[in-house]
């Protein structure tokens, strides 16, 4: 696809220069003066960082992109072969494909959000730019709270894990405690440089338990085969289209991500590297682990494996469920941290400060996510709680707005414009609509749930 869709406000003659060289964002503060439309340069909230003790924008397009599969292949994986069952294989595959696709799509309008305002860093920066103040905060307070919610996604999986590996060894919430205290550790690190040779533990991970599972079901063969299309109604339908969006759902994070990048116009070759596996991943894995675990398939999937091979592949799946977690937590943690020492000298030091608070912010929304995880004990329901309330606009809606805000006035400029506009418009829709009805069948599901399920030491396997 073009670069332009995200130009600015330009002549003629400079949206053509932009389809020749992808210079979609101003490249100094000189040209930043003489554009009409563009905003002023800023600086990000890293600053230079030629002599700085603690260096964060050193990243390789592949170590992000490794960050990037780390941060979104885990979870969603797993929880697709159900998606599968509740919506049958040929509508399963459509929507996993065309959400993947769009997914591709509104990631790149993020990376072109990022050329075009350089200084943005977060989704709260980005919600400065389109309103003010007032959308810094609420975009803020958005994404610290999604991805507390996903820390808790995998603090929930940890305990799912452990009671399948040790038969209910002990009360579930010792599980998460353990599981909480081991994320807090491994969050220690202060830049992802450091984060990005744990993404190739957390990738090898989850693949081998994947492709364990995949042999596991079919040498065991517990379904009874695949159904085409299911007779189904909407709760559980679009229950099973939350869990397919959760899988794409790491653009919140897209931002720290490029923020550390060394060059970030290199996103995209990061942004192809994350979607040409997971979409491949997905389709794979959801596709014949269903074909074999059939109708009763269970979520997480490692579950339908026989007990030793369950036991086996969650066993190796403990580092991508750990890490996972950990690279999305670090990311909250350096909004927190970037908001309270923006423009200081802290920033880039390691006095007893800057590591004491960096602790005390990672110690602090870990205990916060433990909490929603007791809170909300079944998988499939805080997946749909979290697609409802962040997802559909992380991943969908807000790009769209990115989209029509970056390119004011040129709306309906060209017929290219006005396909472009009328799908932003359409992207936007789609966001609201996932938020909308997925609010409605995962409160219904949590409703339905007995709530005594919650901080209990049951067996949630």
């Amino acid at each position: 696809m073009s670069p332009s869709v995200g130009d600015a406000p330009a002549p003629a003659d400079l949206e053509n220069a932009a389809h020749k060289n992808m210079d979609v964002c101003p490249a100094s503060p000189e040209l930043d003066e003489k554009l009409d439309g563009v905003p002023p340069y800023r600086e990000d909230a890293f600053g230079d960082e030629e002599f700085a003790e603690v260096k964060y924008k050193v990243l390789k397009w592949w170590q992000c992109g490794l960050l990037m599969v780390a941060e979104t292949v885990s979870l969603g994986v797993l929880s697709l072969p159900a998606a599968v069952a509740g919506l049958g294989l040929v509508p399963a595959i459509i929507i996993l494909i065309g959400l993947g696709v769009l997914a591709t799509y509104t990631g790149y309008i993020i990376g072109q959000m990022k050329w075009k305002y350089p200084h943005i860093s977060t989704m709260a920066d980005a919600g400065e730019v389109i309103g003010g103040p007032i959308g810094r905060e609420f975009l803020g307070v958005c994404q610290i709270l999604f991805l507390v919610f996903i820390m808790a996604s995998h603090l929930l999986t940890f305990t799912v894990a452990m009671n399948t590996i040790t038969d209910h060894g002990t009360c579930s919430i010792v599980f998460g405690v353990v599981g909480m205290v081991v994320s807090f550790l491994c969050s220690l690190p202060r830049t992802l440089v450091k984060m990005s040779w744990l993404s190739l533990v957390s990738f090898a991970s989850i693949i081998i338990a994947v492709l364990i599972c995949m042999i596991g079901v079919g040498i065991g063969s517990p379904g009874t085969g695949v159904v085409a299309v299911v007779d189904t109604n909407l709760y559980h339908g679009f229950t099973a289209v939350c869990n397919i969006v959760f899988a794409f759902c790491g653009h919140a994070a897209f931002f720290g991500l490029m923020a550390e990048l060394r060059n970030p116009r290199d996103f995209t070759k990061s942004l192809c590297l994350l979607q040409g596996v997971d979409i491949s991943l997905y389709l794979i894995a959801a596709v014949v682990i269903y074909r074999y675990a059939g109708d009763d398939v269970t979520s997480p999937a490692l579950g339908s494996a026989s007990k030793v091979v369950a036991k086996v592949a969650y066993g190796i799946a403990l580092p991508t469920i750990i890490i996972a977690g950990v690279i999305n937590g670090h990311v909250a943690f350096k909004y927190v941290y970037v908001r309270i020492f923006r423009g200081t000298d802290r920033m880039h030091k390691r006095d007893w400060v800057a590591v004491s608070s960096w602790v005390g912010i990672a110690l602090g929304l870990w205990i916060v996510a433990w909490i929603i995880a007791s809170a909300i004990p079944v998988f499939s329901n805080l997946l749909s709680l979290i697609t409802a309330l962040f997802a559909s606009w992380f991943t969908y809606g807000l790009s769209g707005i990115f989209w029509l805000y970056m390119n004011k006035g040129l709306w309906f400029s060209s017929p290219k414009k006005i396909a472009l506009t009328v799908l932003n418009l359409g992207i936007i829709g789609i966001g609201a609509c996932l938020c909308g009805l997925g609010l409605y069948v995962s409160g219904k599901a949590i409703h339905d749930h007995p709530s005594s399920a919650s901080f209990s030491c049951a067996n949630n396997a």
